[in-house]
């Protein structure tokens, strides 16, 4: 991914960062340059920070904060360690989520309660405490999905999210162009994560039947959608979704 520009001297910090798109994405800002704070949630077998652990010794001089985004004083006080030991913040990736799949019969209220407290709670509270800190010329990216427009079966809280996390992005481009940051969105399509590689075999190959390149995506491919929104050229480029899904959708 060498595409010649450079974050040196820049902060980054990338929610959910301990695998997958996350981790992609913290480990192409770190490539240019920028100075990256991974995080993560723990969870009861410790996974989550083994492989937070993994992802921040394979990059120069990043940072390790644990944090449930969605609660909003352990984010208060994720971005005070930022400003503490960083002095500021200049790209915020917003991409920590999580799935709880049903029917719209089956889904529980706790079910409904978690997935938007993480997915759009999360956008929240990290874009809230993280504004402060943010020097002129900022860029925020937040992470989407394509069943925010598709309203894809069995994903009604997950979708319901995501289409706020959109509205969200619009509304915040808005108010934060006075202070000349940036904010877009990124919706993926099918990628190919450890997400999806637990959907049934049927299900995945109906859902490939739909997209025009008969593939999913891959992790790189969000990626490469996020550093241009990150960019230094990507200045007037606000309150947009920049849709990586194969051809899924055709807005």
């Amino acid at each position: 991914m060498n595409d010649g520009f450079d974050l040196a001297g820049k902060v980054a910090l990338v929610t959910g960062s301990s695998r997958g798109i996350g981790a992609g994405i913290v480990r192409a800002l770190a490539d240019r340059g920028a100075r990256c704070v991974v995080n993560f949630v723990d969870d009861p077998a410790g996974r989550n920070r083994a492989e937070a652990e993994t992802v921040a010794s394979g990059l120069n001089d990043a940072i390790l904060l644990q944090c449930d985004v969605g609660d909003p004083a352990r984010v208060g006080d994720m971005m005070d360690q930022v400003r503490q030991q960083l002095g500021g913040l200049d790209i915020l990736v917003n991409n920590a989520g999580i799935l709880r799949d049903r029917t719209f019969k089956k889904i529980t209220p706790q079910d409904w309660d978690d997935v938007l407290r993480i997915n759009l709670g999360g956008v929240f509270n990290c874009t809230r405490s993280a504004v402060p800190l943010m020097r002129p010329g900022g860029r925020i990216v937040n992470i989407a999905s394509v069943s925010a427009f598709l309203g894809v079966y069995g994903q009604a809280n997950y979708a319901a999210a995501k289409a706020g996390v959109v509205a969200l992005t619009k509304v915040t481009a808005r108010e934060l162009a006075k202070q000349s940051i940036t904010v877009n969105a990124v919706a993926p399509g099918v990628i190919d994560t450890e997400m999806t590689r637990t959907l049934p075999v049927e299900a995945m190959a109906r859902l490939l039947e739909q997209i025009p390149l008969a593939r999913s995506g891959t992790i790189d491919e969000v990626v490469h959608a996020v550093m241009f929104l990150c960019s230094p050229g990507c200045g007037y480029v606000t309150g947009q979704v920049l849709h990586v899904n194969g051809g899924l959708l055709m807005p």
